[in-house]
């Protein structure tokens, strides 16, 4: 059962997607793991919420060229690519096009990687239970990349998370995912910044600031978990 209610923000978002998720409250295999940069606040939200640990997952939306905001795939981490075959096919764009995006985009994510992480290693996914969170989801080809690089990481259950949704990423998550949680199925869509009330861009200090925070947060848990076995 979809909601009707439009979300304040992506704090707010992640808030109300937490409170489907309490099953997953203390979990000691879950972690959450956010799209940057709109995921981080709401995937924060979800990881302080349910008590468990916050990483990031890097994907980038494949635009065709001269008209970015059309995806014609999503790339993550390590290369992994997921294309529209029918988006390549309407714009008639050649595999060299498609390459030469593709390797931009790899650099783009190394850098993104430097900087969100900085010395901070990424958290071990294998045999976890992950809850893959971002700000909405159109086509789903990016979250379809994001679950593509969690299942090389050797995730053990993958859980898509996500405020609002078309009907066509929801019918491509749902065929992929473990589960998928989606709190809004809007018809017409439109696009995902309609459902929000703020949906001003989350700049890199804030995802920076929101993993700072969330990996202090871990740590005091790990520290009362001890303290609670002495």
């Amino acid at each position: 059962m979809f909601e009707a209610r439009r979300f304040k923000n992506r704090t707010e978002a992640g808030a109300r997607l937490a409170q489907q998720l309490g099953v997953y409250s203390g979990h000691p295999d879950a972690i959450v793991l956010a799209l940057p940069r709109g995921g981080v606040p709401v995937g924060f939200a979800i990881a302080k919420a349910l008590e468990i640990p916050l990483d990031v997952l890097l994907v980038r939306k494949l635009g065709v060229p001269g008209n970015e905001e059309c995806a014609m795939g999503a790339i993550a981490s390590g290369g992994l690519c997921v294309m529209q075959p029918d988006i390549l096919t309407h714009f008639d764009i050649s595999m060299e096009v498609v390459e030469a995006t593709v390797q931009r985009k790899l650099k783009e994510l190394a850098e993104r990687e430097q900087l969100y992480r900085a010395s901070r290693p990424a958290l071990q996914l294998a045999g976890r239970t992950a809850i893959i969170v971002d700000d909405g989801l159109a086509t789903g080809s990016t979250m379809l990349a994001a679950l593509n690089a969690a299942r090389e990481a050797k995730v053990a259950r993958l859980i898509v998370a996500v405020p609002v949704a078309a009907s066509e990423g929801i019918r491509q998550i749902e065929a992929q995912a473990d589960e998928a949680v989606f709190l809004m199925n809007p018809e017409p869509f439109y696009a995902v910044g309609v459902w929000y009330d703020d949906f001003r861009q989350t700049a890199d200090d804030e995802v920076i600031g929101l993993l700072d925070k969330a990996a202090k947060l871990q740590a005091q848990r790990e520290l009362r978990d001890r303290a609670r076995h002495i």
